[in-house]
C-alpha cells in the first residue's frame, strides 16, 4: 500500500479514537478527587529523554529540586543520544549546582552519550543499565549542499553580506577553505570544554582523552574501564543509591499526579498506534 493509504488509515484512527480519549480525560477532570493526597516527597526523579533540543521543563523540574530544602536528593534518569551543546551544558552547569547541595545520581536507562553525558558528568555517580551505550564525547557540525540540485532546477542565490565569514555554514555552494577553517575553530574549542569538563567532573586525565572520549561509544562494561560511569545496575539499585547517600530515614519519592499519568499513557499508546501504522506500511 502507498503512503497515502498510510495518510489514511492515521486519519481513521485520529477520528474513530480522538473523541473517546478526549471524553475520558474530561470525565477524569471532572470526577477525580481536587486534591490527591500525596506526602511530600523528599527525594526527586527527572527523565530526561530524546534529543536534547527542548528543555525548559526540565529545567523548570531543576530549579525546583535545587530550592526545596525537603527533596534532600536527585535522580536523573537518561535515554538520550544528546543534543545542542548549550542547552546540554546548561543542564550540566544547574546539576552541578545540585550536587554541591545534595546528592545526584545519574541512571542510563537506555543510551547515555554526547549531550546527555555531559548533562550527568557532575553527578555523584552513574549507574547504567547492562544494555546501555555510553559515551560519543565529540562535537559535530553539519549542513547540505544543495548547489547541484538548484542548478538542475534553474534556481540560484542572491546574498548580499558584510563580515568575510557571514557565510559559514551555507547551504547553497561547497564551504570555502576559510570557512571550514572558521567552522573547525569553533568546533575544536567546544570539544576542547567538552572534554575538558568531562576529565575534572570524572577525575581523567584530559592528556589522555583519546581513551575515553574521540567520539568513542562504549558499552557500561567498557565504560566503567574507561571510567565514564561508576557501576552497572538496574533503577532499583540507583534509587537504592541515592537513598543512602541522601541519609533520609523515610525515603518519599516524587510522584506524578493520576491525571498526569494517564494523559501521558493515552499519549503513549496514541504516538503508538500511529507510529504502528506507518512502520507496517513503510517497511
Amino acid at each position: 500500500m502507498g503512503i497515502f493509504a498510510g495518510i489514511k488509515a492515521v486519519l481513521n484512527f485520529i477520528k474513530e479514537y480522538f473523541k473517546s480519549l478526549l471524553f475520558i480525560a474530561i470525565m477524569f477532570l471532572l470526577f477525580s478527587p481536587q486534591e490527591e493526597i500525596i506526602p511530600n516527597h523528599n527525594l526527586a526523579k527527572i527523565h530526561i529523554t530524546g534529543e536534547i533540543m527542548v528543555i525548559d521543563e526540565i529545567i523548570e523540574k531543576l530549579r525546583k529540586s535545587y530550592e526545596n530544602d525537603s527533596v534532600k536528593g536527585v535522580l536523573l534518569v537518561i535515554d538520550s543520544g544528546g543534543g545542542a551543546v548549550d542547552k546540554s551544558i546548561e543542564i550540566s552547569d544547574i546539576v552541578r549546582k545540585i550536587q554541591a547541595k545534595k546528592p545526584v545520581i545519574t541512571y542510563a536507562s537506555g543510551t547515555l552519550a554526547s549531550g546527555s553525558y555531559y548533562s550527568a558528568i557532575w553527578s555523584n555517580k552513574i549507574i547504567a543499565n547492562r544494555g546501555s551505550l555510553v559515551g560519543s564525547i565529540g562535537v559535530i557540525f553539519g549542513g547540505i549542499n544543495y548547489q547541484e540540485l538548484a542548478d538542475k532546477i534553474g534556481i540560484s542565490s542572491q546574498v548580499l553580506k558584510a563580515g568575510k565569514f557571514k557565510e559559514s555554514g551555507t547551504a547553497n555552494r561547497d564551504w570555502l577553505p576559510y570557512e571550514r577553517a572558521e567552522l573547525k575553530k569553533i568546533i575544536d574549542d567546544t570539544y576542547d570544554i567538552f572534554i575538558s569538563d568531562v576529565a575534572e567532573a570524572r577525575h581523567l586525565d584530559k592528556n589522555k582523552s583519546s581513551e575515553f572520549a574521540d567520539a568513542h561509544i562504549f558499552t557500561s562494561r567498557q565504560a566503567i574501564k574507561v571510567g565514564l560511569i561508576d557501576s552497572v545496575g538496574t533503577i532499583l539499585d540507583a534509587e537504592y543509591e541515592l537513598e543512602q547517600l541522601a541519609q533520609v530515614q523515610n525515603p518519599i519519592w516524587e510522584k506524578e499526579s493520576d491525571f498526569d499519568r494517564l494523559m501521558k499513557k493515552l499519549s503513549a499508546q496514541f504516538v503508538g498506534n500511529i507510529s504502528a501504522i506507518f512502520d507496517y506500511k513503510l517497511r
